[in-house]
């Protein structure tokens, strides 16, 4: 057998040939469209826009109909309850919750204090949208594939809202802590006084939400007597909205909708009746005219009722041209002026929060004046859609801040209801807590009877996560519409 040696000045060459490949094999193979990190600036407003067109698609099908603000002449499934898979929120929240996660360990690397304050408050409301939306979800191991969790585990909603308050006051603390101005902010432009009154509303929110669970006085007190430490919304101009532009591609997402799919959603009697009875401004900006008298000189508002099987919702009042649609605000003139005064993707408003706080004072949780946070509510939702509050409006018998303590949190209640009009799935989620106001199911409703407490899990979840998806629903109970979580428990 014989051997082939390689002369030294051979080998010399070989290993000078494949130095220079190595040495530029990098810069070769980088893709200068392709960055590896992104400036937490440009992450921030593809996040809010992602969460706002998710969550107010997600209202428009299904939060809006099943607290009876709209109801549907066609295609009438939601409307009986017969949801199919919900994903909306759920594939967003855990979508955006990595970029989150990214603005958070760069703001800690760079000492970033205020970009870290803003995504822990992003976070906060996101996982808040999750968990009401589905219950237990999974929050402490989310997002961590990269460190190895590929089966995160479902938090208990308890856990999960400890976590929530604790991010909220932790942001409200870092906020202003550093220099760094926050870019890419399309809610709040970069304000961080305006961050930090979002973070202590919303803190006021999640204890209201938990407070058939736990005694909140003491934490709602030290937020409401401290407002040099925790200030909180002060006027509608404080209100957390995502502000829509007139012109593609970021225009509010029903504008561009079809005008057939519109069409299938009309004024639920169960509002649109109110609303009448009360002579109520909101309803024009609400409700349209039925389509046979919009534009006449008599024109007519009329509502359907919730839960009509196909044939009799389509035929309801004569048929179509004599049921309500939904305002134009909504619609056509959504990239108008005043559309995109209204027409907004909505986080939290002032008009919420003075509702809350007359909630939390008319139970003795705050010492403050109820009737003071009612009327300033009532007149905050008005200015909301530009109106000016009847002079008579708070005088009314059905709107006067007096009666029984349950009439007043009845009032409330129902103030609150109307204002949350197409804001989010916030209506839902507190009309489940309070059962104000008194809701009927659908007529034809094939929920047994039943207004859902939740969406179910993502299918998808049985099979990628089936462990942490069992222990979940052996927790919670069976992964339908009616298992309360626990909060509602």
């Amino acid at each position: 057998m014989k051997y082939t040696f390689l002369k030294p000045l051979a080998i010399l060459g070989l290993i000078a040939l494949f130095s220079g490949c190595t040495k530029d094999f990098d810069e070769i193979n980088t893709n200068p469209n392709s960055p590896t990190a992104v400036n937490s600036g440009l992450l921030l407003p593809q996040i809010q826009r992602d969460m706002m067109n998710a969550l107010t698609n997600e209202t428009w099908g299904i939060g809006n109909i099943v607290i009876q603000h709209t109801a549907k002449n066609q295609f009438v499934n939601e409307d009986r309850y017969l949801w199919g898979e919900l994903n909306n929120i759920w594939n967003n929240v855990y979508d955006n919750s990595r970029d989150i996660k990214i603005i958070i360990q760069q703001s800690e690397a760079n000492g970033e204090n205020n970009y870290k304050a803003v995504a822990l408050i992003m976070k906060s409301w996101m996982f808040s949208l999750a968990t009401d939306a589905y219950g237990d979800v999974p929050y402490s191991e989310a997002i961590s594939a990269k460190e190895g969790q590929n089966y995160p585990k479902y938090d208990d909603q308890e856990s999960i809202y400890n976590g929530i308050l604790s991010d909220l006051k932790t942001a409200g603390e870092l906020l202003g802590t550093s220099s760094e101005a926050v870019a890419g902010d399309v809610i709040f432009q970069g304000r961080l006084d305006k961050w930090k009154k979002l973070a202590n509303s919303l803190r006021i929110r999640a204890l209201m939400r938990i407070s058939r669970k736990r005694d909140v006085g003491a934490d709602l007190r030290t937020i409401v007597e401290n407002p040099a430490t925790y200030p909180v919304f002060e006027s509608v101009a404080d209100n957390a909205v995502y502000t829509y532009a007139s012109a593609a591609p970021d225009q509010f997402p029903l504008h561009s909708s079809r005008i057939g799919s519109f069409n299938e959603f009309r004024a639920s009697k169960t509002l649109l009746d109110t609303l009448q009875s009360l002579n109520d401004p909101r309803m024009p900006i609400f409700f349209r005219p039925t389509p046979d008298t919009e534009g006449s000189g008599v024109p007519i508002y009329a509502g359907i009722p919730n839960g009509l099987n196909d044939v009799d919702a389509l035929q309801y009042n004569g048929g179509p041209q004599f049921q309500s649609r939904i305002g134009t605000i909504y619609y056509e003139q959504a990239i108008s002026t005043p559309g995109l005064s209204i027409a907004k993707g909505v986080i939290m408003t002032y008009a919420e929060l003075q509702f809350l706080l007359a909630e939390a004072a008319e139970k003795g949780l705050i010492s403050s004046d109820a009737k003071t946070y009612y009327e300033s509510g009532v007149q905050a939702s008005f200015e909301f859609y530009g109106l000016t509050t009847p002079s008579d409006y708070l005088n009314r018998l059905e709107t006067a801040y007096t009666g029984s303590q349950q009439e007043k949190l009845s009032k409330i209640g129902f103030q609150k209801w109307v204002s949350l009009y197409y804001q989010g799935l916030e209506a839902w989620f507190d009309w489940r807590r309070t059962g104000i106001p008194a809701l009927v199911p659908g007529i034809s409703n094939q929920n047994n009877d039943k207004i859902p407490v939740r969406f179910r899990y993502p299918i998808i979840e049985q099979a990628l996560n089936a462990a942490s998806y069992e222990a979940a629903v052996q927790r919670q109970g069976p992964n339908d519409l009616n298992s309360k979580m626990w909060h509602l428990k």
